[in-house]
C-alpha cells in the first residue's frame, strides 16, 4: 500500500513525477486492470466555494482524460466507482444531479469511446434506475461489445456485498449442493465474471478505505491512495500509481521472494 501526499508547501507540479517517469516501465510489470475510486469531487468543489454538483460534474469532465491516459499506458481493463449502493443516502437534490450526471455523460462520451475501440461494461444493480436510464446503459453496452482496444467498466449502484449476495442468490436458486459451492463458483455468478480481478486500485481524494468496492475482487490487489482530489486526478498521477505498483513484490497472500512476510 502507497499512500501519494505532496510535502508541505510544495506546489502540485513539484509533488509529482514527470510526464515521462512511466515510459520506462517493464510492460510486463504494469497492471492489466486498474481499478479507481473517484472520491473528492464534493471537497473540490468545497474549497472553490462551488456547489457539490458543479464538483460531480468537474469529475465527470476528468473521465475521458484518464481513460485515454490508462489507453496509452497498456492498460487492458479500467474500473471506474461512480455511485454505490450506500450513495442514495445522499440529499436526494444531489442523487437526481448524479443520475443525470449518468446519463449525459454516457450520451456524450459513448460515440468517442465506440470509435476508439472501448468495451464499454457496466456493474451493479441497473434495475432500480430509472428505465430511460437503464435503456441508454444497455444501448451503450450493446453497441462497444465487440470492441477489443480496451474495456471501460463502470460500476454505478454497486455494492461488494450486494454482489456477493446476488451471487450468492443465483446459485441457491439453481440448486447448487453446499459442498459444490467454491470459490469459482461465487466468482462465475458474480457481475464481473468476464473481467479479471483488479492488480492494482486506486482512491483518490486522500480517504483509505475500499466503501465496499469490489471486495471479493480485490483479495490480493495492491492499493494506491493520494490526497490528489478525482477532478484534479491527471496523467503525472497515473504514472506516480503505476511507477509504485511496478516496484512491488505481489505476494498473493505468500512469502515474498527473498522469504521475509
Amino acid at each position: 500500500m502507497v499512500v501519494s501526499r505532496r510535502p508541505a508547501g510544495a506546489s502540485p507540479a513539484s509533488a509529482r513525477p514527470s510526464a515521462s517517469s512511466a515510459f520506462d516501465l517493464d510492460p510486463a510489470r504494469a497492471p492489466g486492470h486498474v481499478a479507481v475510486i473517484m472520491d473528492g469531487n464534493g471537497r473540490w468543489a468545497q474549497e472553490r466555494g462551488l456547489s457539490r454538483s458543479e464538483g460531480h460534474a468537474a469529475g465527470t469532465e476528468n473521465i475521458r482524460r484518464v481513460i485515454e491516459h490508462c489507453g496509452e499506458r497498456g492498460i487492458g481493463t479500467l474500473t471506474l466507482f461512480a455511485f454505490s449502493t450506500e450513495n442514495w443516502k445522499r440529499p436526494r437534490l444531489e442523487v437526481r444531479g448524479l443520475m443525470h450526471l449518468l446519463s449525459r455523460t454516457i450520451e456524450r462520451e459513448i460515440r468517442p469511446l465506440h470509435e476508439a475501440g472501448v468495451r464499454l461494461r457496466y456493474v451493479g444493480r441497473l434495475d432500480v434506475l430509472e428505465p430511460a436510464i437503464r435503456r441508454q446503459v444497455q444501448r451503450a453496452v450493446d453497441l462497444t461489445a465487440k470492441n477489443d482496444k480496451m474495456t471501460v467498466c463502470v460500476a454505478f449502484n454497486y455494492g461488494g456485498r450486494a454482489d456477493i449476495v446476488d451471487a450468492v442468490r443465483e446459485l441457491v436458486a439453481q440448486d447448487i449442493a453446499a459442498e459444490a459451492v467454491t470459490e469459482a463458483r461465487i466468482a462465475e455468478h458474480l457481475c464481473t465474471t468476464d473481467l479479471p480481478d483488479p492488480d492494482l486500485i486506486i482512491r483518490t481524494g486522500g480517504e483509505q478505505r475500499l466503501s465496499n468496492f469490489l471486495i471479493w475482487q480485490a483479495a490480493y490487489s495492491e492499493y494506491h491512495f493520494t490526497d490528489t482530489y478525482w477532478p484534479d486526478f491527471g496523467e503525472r498521477d497515473i504514472d506516480l500509481a503505476l511507477a509504485a505498483y511496478a516496484a512491488r513484490d505481489r505476494r498473493y497472500g505468500g512469502l515474498s521472494t527473498d522469504g521475509d512476510d
